[in-house]
Formats: C-alpha cells, sequence, structure tokens
C-alpha cells in the first residue's frame, strides 16, 4: 500500500491505523493496509477524529496511477470496519452508521450486477425528480443501475424527453434506460418496483370513486410484476391512496412476498421530523423515537409519545396545545397546503422521501423509521391492510417495533384510520383475490 501511493494519502493511512490500531481486519481488506494490525474503535477512536478521517478519504484526489483504486479500498475498508463496530457497540451506531454506509456508497463498483430500477409515471412530477436522483446514486449507492421507465401511451413523447435530459447528465452509473409504455417490458427482471403513477382526483370524483379508478390501475401492475419481476423483487407504492394501491398490488402479485411490497409513508415521517426540529431549535438528526401510525391520508396519526430529541423526551420540550392544535393537523394537511401555495403537488419532498424509504431498505437503520407494510395483527390492526407502523429495517424486511405503551389519545387516533383503511379495502373488495 505505501509503496503504491505517497503524499496526500498518507495522511489518511496514518489516521486509520492510529484510529484502528491492533485488531486484524479481514483478509479482504488486508491488500489495503498489508501487516497492519487495528484496535478497538469502540474503546479508543474519538469520534471527531473517525469524522476527519472520512472527510479526508472522500476529498482525497487522486494524482498517481493506482490511487483512485487504492482510495476506493480504503474507503471500503473502513466503511466494512465501523459498520461492524456500530452493531458491536450501540453507542456508535447513530453516529457512524450513515458515515459507515456513505463511505462503502462512495465505491462505484463497475463489476456489480446492475440493479433493475422500474418506475410508473417517470415523466409525471415526482417521477422526473426520482430518476434523476436514483440515476446519480443516491439510492443504491455505488452500484449501476438499468432504468426500466414506465408511462401511459399518451405520456410517452414526455417520457422521451426525459430520457433525452438523463443521457445528457451523463450518469456514470447508469448502464441502460429502457422507456415503454408496456407492463411486460417496464416489469421484466426488475429488482425494485416504484409505483409512482396514479389516475389523479377529477373535478366532483369522490374519494371512493378515485379508490376504484386507482384500484384497477395496481390490480394490473400487481399481476405483471407477479408474472414479469423477479421473485425478490422489491414494490414501493406512492401513488395515492398509497396504502390501498399496496394492498391491491400485493394481492394480485402470489409470486412476490407479501414482506416485499410497502406504501410511503416517509414523506410524512419526514414532515414531522422537521417541525419538530423547527420547533425545538434541534436538527432532524437530534430526534429519535418518532413515528406515523395508519394511512396516507388526513387521518394519519403522527405520534411523538415516545420521541427522543437529544435524548430528552419530546413532550417534556413541547406542550400538548401544540402538538394536538398544530403539529398532527399540519403534518396530516402538509400536501394540502403545498397546492395551495404553489399550485401543485408535492414533488422534490416525495421523490427525497422515495429515495430515503428505498436508501433504508438496502442499508437496514438504527432508528425507527415509518413504513406502510401488511399488518399481521400488531397493535390490534386487521392482518392484511398496509398499515403505517414505526418500525426498524435489516436484511431488506422491515419490522414493526412492538410492545410500545399506547395512551388513550393515541388509541382514539389509531382506530380512527384503521376504520379509513378498513373501509378503503372494502371499496376495492372486488379487486382483491
Amino acid at each position: 500500500y505505501q509503496r503504491r501511493v505517497r503524499g496526500p494519502i498518507i495522511s489518511a493511512r496514518t489516521m486509520f491505523l492510529k484510529l484502528v490500531g491492533r485488531r486484524t481486519l479481514k483478509k479482504s481488506n488486508k491488500k489495503i493496509v498489508g501487516s497492519y494490525r487495528t484496535r478497538s474503535l469502540a474503546t479508543k477512536t474519538p469520534k471527531g477524529d473517525v469524522a476527519k478521517l472520512i472527510e479526508d478519504v472522500l476529498k482525497f484526489s487522486p494524482s498517481k496511477s493506482g490511487a483512485k483504486d487504492v482510495k476506493q479500498e480504503l474507503a471500503s475498508a473502513i466503511g466494512n470496519v465501523l459498520i461492524k463496530q456500530a452493531k458491536e457497540e450501540p453507542a456508535l451506531v447513530s453516529k457512524f452508521h450513515n458515515l459507515a454506509i456513505g463511505l462503502k456508497n462512495s465505491v462505484v463498483d463497475d463489476n456489480a450486477e446492475p440493479v433493475r430500477v422500474a418506475i410508473t409515471g417517470a415523466s409525471g412530477q415526482i417521477g422526473y425528480a426520482l430518476v434523476m436522483r436514483v440515476a446519480s446514486g443516491q439510492m443504491f449507492g455505488g452500484r449501476p443501475v438499468i432504468l426500466q421507465l414506465i408511462e401511459l401511451p399518451q405520456a410517452m413523447k414526455s417520457l422521451q424527453g426525459v430520457v433525452m435530459e438523463l443521457k445528457d447528465c451523463a450518469f456514470p452509473l447508469v448502464r441502460d434506460i429502457i422507456p415503454t409504455d408496456d407492463l411486460a417490458k417496464g416489469f421484466e427482471d426488475t429488482d425494485w418496483a416504484l409505483l409512482v403513477g396514479a389516475a389523479p382526483r377529477k373535478k366532483g370524483m369522490e374519494r371512493g370513486d378515485l379508490i376504484k379508478a386507482n384500484g384497477s390501475i395496481f390490480s394490473a401492475q400487481g399481476k405483471a410484476l407477479s408474472k414479469y419481476a423477479k421473485n425478490t423483487c422489491h414494490t414501493v407504492v406512492v401513488g395515492n391512496p398509497a396504502n390501498t394501491n399496496a394492498m391491491i398490488a400485493q394481492r394480485n402479485a402470489p409470486n412476490i412476498p407479501a414482506e416485499n411490497f410497502s406504501a410511503l409513508t416517509r414523506l410524512d415521517h419526514n414532515r414531522g421530523l422537521a417541525q419538530l426540529a423547527q420547533k425545538t431549535g434541534s436538527s432532524v438528526t437530534d430526534i429519535t423515537k418518532f413515528a406515523i401510525w395508519g394511512n396516507h391520508s388526513a387521518t394519519q396519526y403522527p405520534d411523538i409519545s415516545h420521541t427522543l430529541i437529544k435524548g430528552k423526551p419530546a413532550r417534556e420540550l413541547v406542550d400538548q396545545k401544540w402538538v394536538q392544535e398544530y403539529f398532527i393537523p399540519c403534518v396530516q394537511q402538509r400536501g394540502a397546503e403545498i397546492i395551495a401555495a404553489r399550485g401543485l403537488s408535492s414533488a422534490a419532498s416525495a421523490a427525497s422521501a422515495v429515495v430515503d424509504h428505498v436508501r433504508d431498505y438496502v442499508n437496514g437503520t438504527t432508528e425507527w423509521t415509518s413504513v406502510a407494510i401488511a399488518s399481521k395483527g400488531e397493535y390490534n390492526i386487521q392482518p392484511g391492510l398496509f398499515f403505517s407502523y414505526p418500525t426498524t429495517i435489516q436484511g431488506g424486511v422491515a419490522s414493526v417495533v412492538e410492545s410500545l405503551s399506547v395512551d388513550s389519545f393515541s388509541t382514539e387516533k389509531l382506530e380512527l384510520t384503521h376504520k379509513e383503511l378498513q373501509k378503503e379495502r372494502d371499496t376495492v373488495a372486488s379487486l382483491l383475490p
């Protein structure tokens, strides 16, 4: 290692050896540090030094032949060490997990099998914002991607414009772009299906009419996923009503596990974090154990019952009147507020939430997040309904945080959103095999 590259990277190497000391790295990483031995990050590493090390590695610009490969190997090695230590030492988890994931994802793996990502409604507002972020590597890190972009026949001309822009960006991770109005072609061998497109609510249309109109769309998409996608495919439903559309798609895709389907409530989760951070003068990263329960609708329940802000209970930092009269309605009605302000629905924030959602499935979480998944009866929610819960994610599977205390106020809110989801299910009963 020292023979291959000297100069600017030596400071990063010296810091790396200083920090990780005497524990031997795995054989796969020995080519980076040779016979040097490492010590425990958990007991002796100053947190600031670790952050500085990461910054040094990511900022290093190779000037000699072979230096780029060494930088990538070093970044990957440090990422592996940090992730391992984070798992072993809970005190390091929240501080270093995202930094370690960032290090690993900074390495472009040209030899990796591309991730096939299908996106419906790809030329729409959310789809347009989303495809750029997937193509740039913000969702899957250094993994190459194949974009399978699906639109309605009448929107194919607009989609061609999106494809031209994608090509003009010259994203190094994009291996292929497949624009189509055919579900069979769009979902062929896909690893991730992001179902963004949905029929909009028209003037005079009742919510039940909208649910039925979208139900037939997501029924067809579920059947196509079951037939053409990989049986390991993960599906995220964004198009509204997202919870019930996810249930319809999942029930019509018998060849794909139910746990691989989810509906997006991360946007609501992010909205809640932002409001709490603003109210308390903190950062969103200071907030843990916040959750969205129920439906992605005006009945959702943004819950701070267990929330901590810089380790202190949120209920000690904000008064209950603010929570009930401002915070909960604000999160519930934020979408309508944005439409009133800009004349269009949320797009960039929705796309950002999809990136956060999928990235959590890919990398795992160390803290709670909010995901709408098929209920198995947790917290007395009827099995089969897609209900947003406080969850943790490991190995690509979201697990409900169980055994939480639920006070009378929260119980009332949960039952309200539960009843709405039951009513939506009854509306589309004919579409549920």
